[in-house]
């Protein structure tokens, strides 16, 4: 299946960074032109998609991708997400004195919406991409929406 990245769509269609346009324009209209971009990618042809954090915060986008998909939340705590991203000047949200607090923030707000939209989680910890791909696969054929052995148990290249 091809792969769609909801924020690349919306950075070719703007012809600038979402932290540009966020700065430009405000959250709110970076989130009408989110909205419009989810409807499309899950009302086209069958795609594994990939959505920024705040996509579930819009019903929406909530009932789009749960009603249109099968939708995988790749839960992390928010340390973990610390980890990952505390050196990452992209994202508009976690440009604050404290984006720790801002993350746990978040995932006070997104967890329930994400739970809310998703058909099933994942905790992703700390294992490796590889082990997180079979994980998804192994619930994928769990809940018969892929046949077992439909897969070589590796990612698709690029």
């Amino acid at each position: 299946m091809p792969f769609i990245d909801s924020d690349q769509v919306i950075e070719q269609r703007i012809g600038s960074s979402i932290r540009a346009y966020f700065d430009r324009e405000g959250e709110a209209a970076f989130r009408d032109l989110e909205a419009q971009v989810i409807d499309e990618v899950t009302g086209g042809p069958q795609a594994v998609v990939a959505t920024g954090g705040g996509a579930v915060l819009r019903p929406e986008n909530r009932a789009c991708l749960h009603d249109r998909g099968r939708v995988v939340y790749l839960r992390s705590t928010p340390e973990d997400l610390f980890r990952r991203l505390r050196n990452d000047r992209h994202r508009p949200l976690l440009q604050v004195a404290d984006p720790l607090v801002r993350l746990k923030d978040l995932y006070t707000l997104r967890h329930p919406l994400y739970a809310e939209t998703s058909h099933f989680a994942i905790d992703t910890g700390r294992p490796s991409v590889a082990t997180l791909v079979n994980m998804i696969l192994m619930q994928l054929e769990l809940a018969g929406w892929v046949s077992n052995g439909s897969h070589s148990g590796q990612p698709p290249a690029p």
